[in-house]
C-alpha cells in the first residue's frame, strides 16, 4: 500500500463539475492499493499518517502533526500510484489491486484513520476528478507498507 501526502492549505475536489469534498488545511493522500496488501498494511498507514510530523511548531521546525494543528485529510483513491513504467511508455497497472477489494481497503483506512480523531473527506472512488490544492511548503512524503 502506498500512500503520497501532501501538506495543503486547502484542497477542493471536484466530479463532473461538482464539488464533492474540501478541507481548509491539513494533508491530501493520494492512496494506491496493491494487489495482497491486507488491513495491517491500512492501519499502519492510518496511524502513521495521523502522527506524521510535517506542520511547524512555533520555533517553525517540522514537528506537530495533522492532529496537532485541527487540520483535515482529503483522501483519494488513485490505483495509478501502482502504474509501472519501466518496460515501454505505456504503465501497466498489474500490481493494482482490483477495484472491488481496492474500494474495501480504502474504506477501511479513511475508518482506520477517523479512529485516531481525525476529519478525512473522500474522494469518489474509480471517478474522474479534478482536484485543486494549494500544496503548503511544498511538503510531500512518501510512505509505503509492504
Amino acid at each position: 500500500m502506498r500512500a503520497v501526502v501532501q501538506r495543503v492549505k486547502n484542497t477542493r475536489l471536484c466530479v463532473d463539475g461538482e464539488l464533492i469534498s474540501e478541507i481548509p488545511f491539513g494533508l491530501t493522500v493520494f492512496l494506491g492499493v496493491k494487489v495482497d496488501d491486507k488491513q495491517e498494511n491500512a492501519d499502519y498507514l492510518a496511524k502513521k499518517i495521523a502522527n506524521l510530523r510535517i506542520f511547524e511548531d512555533e520555533n517553525g521546525k517540522m514537528n506537530r502533526s495533522v492532529l496537532d494543528v485541527g487540520g483535515e485529510v482529503l483522501m483519494v483513491s488513485q490505483f495509478t500510484l501502482y502504474g509501472d513504467a519501466s518496460h515501454g511508455n505505456r504503465p501497466s497497472f498489474t500490481l493494482a489491486e482490483r477495484p472491488e477489494r481496492a474500494n474495501e481497503l480504502y474504506e477501511y483506512t479513511v475508518k482506520a484513520l477517523q479512529s485516531y480523531g481525525v476529519t478525512v473527506k473522500k474522494g469518489v472512488f474509480g471517478a474522474d476528478m479534478q482536484i485543486e490544492q494549494h500544496n503548503d511548503g511544498p511538503v510531500t512524503i512518501l510512505l509505503e507498507k509492504e
